[in-house]
Parts: structure tokens; C-alpha cells; sequence
């Protein structure tokens, strides 16, 4: 596998198509808007540059890298002789439904369709393509060029050798991949997220402030960040969104 499309330039896209491409696949970044896709190129040699900096690369690694990836705006065009397609829009499910329609519709059969969802069923995505068994969750963290894991999404359609595919191509961009089934929130924001809920019930009741809260999950439970500033890392608005879909998938009351 050398050829991969990633849809979507923002944050997790720009950084995945950045992976990517540091080991040596061809990327395709596509999005909507011109500008975006100006915006992540920009994000990607700067952080690059960081790489540089710090040591982690040296200068031919980086300029390979920029030359592995190409724009489109044209989903049609970006998707040609690639061999696996990562989404990475906007969490949202109505957007990725229709993104994952259309790439089953353009591309053929034998391409793996990958979603970086945290939080959407990808049963769900599956169920509108014409092969669920090539349907699966990447979901990368932030920033992806810096973060190990990936956590590996089954929907309950995805086949043994898709899977095993995507595990071992999460290695070879220096993941480590963690295999997990299709559950609301699946691992890893089914525990992270009801606890930043919880810390800012903690704050919005008075039982402390920001900096105490944060520097007592700090320092008392080694988290690298308080759960305030993770969610304001996160953004509000996707932590919103991922609670929303936790309490529309579990039934019952947890606490």
C-alpha cells in the first residue's frame, strides 16, 4: 500500500496526511475550500519545521515529505489509484454518511474506507456503502505527528483481514494500534469524556477552580493536562458533540 487519500484538511486531517506522508505514502488531502487546504499546508511545514528543530528529522525527511502530498478540491480526483481513504470532516454523522457514500460510489471495490470518528458508529458508516466488511475506524490523536496511539474501530461488519491490514499499516507510520469494538465513544472517549463532564460539574458546583481542579488530576493522578485544559485543547464544541452521541447511545442512568 502506497496510495491514500485523507479527506479533510483541519487539525486531525492536515496531521494524518502529515504521518502519512513523513513515511513515505503517497497522500492525497482533500477538502471542500481551497483556503483550508492552503491552511493545512501551512500547518504541516510548520510543524515539520518543529520536527527539524528538535532534532526528530533532518531537512531531505521534510522536504520529502511536502512532496508526497498533493491538494484536490475534487473528491473524484484526489480518490484515483488510492488504496485506502481516511475521512477526517467534521464530526458529523449526516456529513460522514454522505462522504462515505460517495467514496464507495467513486472508488473500487478492493479500497479499505477509513474513518477517524471519535465518537460515530461505524456500523452505522457502513451500512451506506456497498462493503461494510472494508469499513473501519483510525482514530488518530492530536497532534497526530506526535501522539502513538491509534485506536482501530471494528464495526461488527469489518473483516479479519481488513483489520489486520489496518494494524499492521498503523505500525508501519510508528503507531501503536489498540484493537476495540464498535461501542458508543468506543475506549477512549467513553472514559476521557464523562470525566471532563465531570470536572466542569466540579467547577460550575464551586467545589474548586480551574488550576485546582487541573492540578489535582495533574499531579495526584499523573495526566499530563488537567481535563479543563484538555477539553479547551479538544474544543468545546466536539466534546459537546461526543457527550451528546454517548447519551443517545446508552440507555441507562452510569451514576
Amino acid at each position: 500500500m502506497k496510495n491514500v487519500a485523507v479527506i479533510g484538511a483541519g487539525t486531525m486531517g492536515n496531521g494524518i496526511a502529515h504521518t502519512f506522508a513523513q513515511f513515505g505514502f503517497n497522500v492525497s488531502l482533500i477538502d471542500v475550500s481551497q483556503n483550508s487546504l492552503d491552511k493545512g499546508l501551512s500547518t504541516i511545514e510548520k510543524n515539520l519545521e518543529r520536527q527539524v528543530s528538535k532534532g526528530l528529522i533532518d531537512d531531505f525527511t521534510k522536504q520529502n515529505t511536502l512532496k508526497n502530498i498533493r491538494t484536490f478540491t475534487n473528491m473524484s480526483e484526489g480518490i484515483n489509484e488510492v488504496e485506502l481513504v481516511v475521512e477526517a470532516a467534521t464530526e458529523n454523522i449526516d456529513l460522514k454518511l454522505n462522504i462515505f457514500k460517495q467514496l464507495s460510489e467513486l472508488t473500487p471495490d478492493n479500497v479499505i474506507l477509513a474513518s477517524n470518528t471519535s465518537s460515530i458508529s461505524l456500523t452505522k458508516i457502513a451500512s451506506v456503502t456497498n462493503r461494510p466488511d472494508k469499513v473501519i475506524g483510525m482514530h488518530f490523536m492530536n497532534p497526530v505527528p506526535v501522539m502513538k496511539l491509534v485506536e482501530v474501530i471494528r464495526a461488527y461488519t469489518t473483516s479479519d483481514d481488513v483489520c489486520n491490514t489496518v494494524m499492521e499499516l498503523s505500525k508501519q507510520l510508528g503507531k501503536i494500534p489498540v484493537e476495540v469494538n464498535d461501542y458508543p465513544g468506543f475506549v477512549a472517549n467513553r472514559i476521557l469524556m464523562p470525566m471532563i463532564n465531570e470536572a466542569i460539574y466540579s467547577l460550575y458546583e464551586g467545589v474548586a477552580g480551574v488550576y485546582e481542579i487541573d492540578t489535582v488530576m495533574k499531579l495526584g493522578m499523573a495526566h499530563p493536562m488537567g481535563p479543563l485544559q484538555l477539553a479547551d485543547f479538544i474544543g468545546l464544541d466536539v466534546c459537546l458533540a461526543i457527550l451528546e452521541v454517548l447519551h443517545q447511545g446508552f440507555v441507562e442512568q452510569k451514576i
